[in-house]
């Protein structure tokens, strides 16, 4: 499929479209932490998301580095490629600054509310602070929620049939949060919907940003003053002639 000149790379592509160097960069480094992985079984038990030693012994570099972690090939297989397949439109959309900004937010986000669920005087909560919880699907469903919300009609493959990606979001969130309130399915299905759940109130929030607005209010008092400092007008009548208009 030939698709228009891009900063991204080739006139074909396959799929969303050429990797970038940003996701190029994010696929590499959790390929490079897999392997660690297999070479020093450390690795996963120092950098998996324990919530107990968070919240006792105050590791919280676990709160990002579960990102980078993966439990078996299939594991990263399926999470990198969503990577690829949602994340490559929505950093040509948003930017590469925002892009990474969100996908940390959402992953360091969804760790956070682990944590906190897992403070729940609930067992199907409790049992998380004792368990390591790995990968990136936390920010994953983040990007999956963005993409709904920007192209909400655009099909996705949900097992064997196309769905609307605002269904299959609905659908996948769904499923999260009933997984997650049974005896023995809370352990990453609190992160995915930690992960919706960042989402959209990072994508909400930034619809409307405080400093920005008040920014934007600021500029327009300033600019009212200096008309009527300068006698500026944005129009004049017929008789309006002798006066000075800028």
């Amino acid at each position: 499929m030939r698709r228009p000149a891009s900063p991204y790379a080739s006139s074909f592509s396959f799929g969303p479209g050429p990797i970038s160097t940003t996701l190029q960069a994010l696929i590499g480094a959790n390929v490079v932490v897999f392997v660690a992985q297999f070479i020093s079984p450390v690795v996963t038990a120092v950098l998996g998301l324990h919530p107990a030693w968070v919240i006792h012994s105050f590791w919280v570099w676990q709160l990002a580095t579960y990102m980078f972690l993966h439990g078996g090939v299939f594991h990263i297989v399926f999470n990198m490629l969503a990577l690829w397949m949602f994340g490559a439109e929505l950093e040509r959309t948003w930017g590469t600054r925002y892009f990474l900004k969100f996908y940390f937010v959402t992953g360091i986000g969804a760790a956070v509310l682990t944590v906190m669920f897992s403070l729940l005087p609930f067992a199907f909560a409790r049992q998380l602070q004792g368990v390591n919880i790995i990968g990136a699907s936390g920010a994953i469903y983040g990007l999956l929620l963005a993409y709904a919300i920007y192209f909400p009609e655009r099909p996705i493959l949900l097992i064997v049939f196309w769905v609307p990606a605002r269904l299959c979001v609905t659908i996948l969130g769904a499923i999260a949060v009933f997984a997650s309130l049974g005896e023995s399915g809370g352990v990453a299905n609190a992160t995915h919907l930690g992960g919706l759940l960042v989402g959209y109130l990072y994508l909400k929030g930034a619809r409307v940003d405080p400093l920005s607005e008040m920014k934007y209010r600021y500029l327009k008092w300033k600019m009212n003053r200096l008309r009527k400092k300068f006698d500026v007008y944005s129009g004049g009548r017929a008789d309006d002639w002798d006066r000075h208009v800028h």
